[in-house]
């Protein structure tokens, strides 16, 4: 990563103008051009440097819900419970954690009561115990990531 990657990736983390050209404006910002910056982004994500580069939804002013599930899963079943959960479109992330409870993941639907239907279906499917843990509150912290 160089110094135009990391100041695509922080200038980005500010907000992505809602125009009709939004990639030519940015690239404007950055004194390149579009097909400049368009390919730096592929190649940012090809490489993993970025995981992934879009929208952001709040599900719940959508309509939607958002809950954080966590699972006690085996060590050799790890793998194998992650590509059962990772399958359903509602999981939005999955992370492995150095703890008994060593899979969280976190479920995007488009109903509060989704949440419960597909946590059952994964419960179901994989003979372990999910335990959803639903957002009481939400706090803003405007995280920005600096590169």
């Amino acid at each position: 990563m160089d110094d135009l990657d990391r100041k695509i990736i922080n200038l980005l983390q500010e907000g992505f103008p809602l125009t009709e050209e939004p990639y030519a404006d940015v690239a404007k910002q950055l004194g390149i051009d579009e097909s400049g910056l368009l390919s730096r982004l592929k190649s940012l994500l090809d490489e993993k440097i970025l995981s992934r580069f879009g929208p952001m939804y709040d599900a719940a002013k959508l309509g939607g819900d958002f809950s954080l599930v966590a699972i006690k899963v085996p060590k050799d079943r790890f793998d194998e419970v992650a590509g059962i959960v990772n399958s359903y479109e509602e999981v939005a992330h999955n992370y492995h954690r150095d703890h008994d409870f060593n899979m969280w993941y976190v479920l995007a639907t488009e109903s509060p009561e989704k949440i419960h239907e597909v946590n059952a279906d994964i419960e179901k499917r994989i003979g372990l115990k999910v335990f959803n843990m639903p957002k009481l509150d939400e706090y803003y912290i405007g995280l920005k990531l600096t590169a």
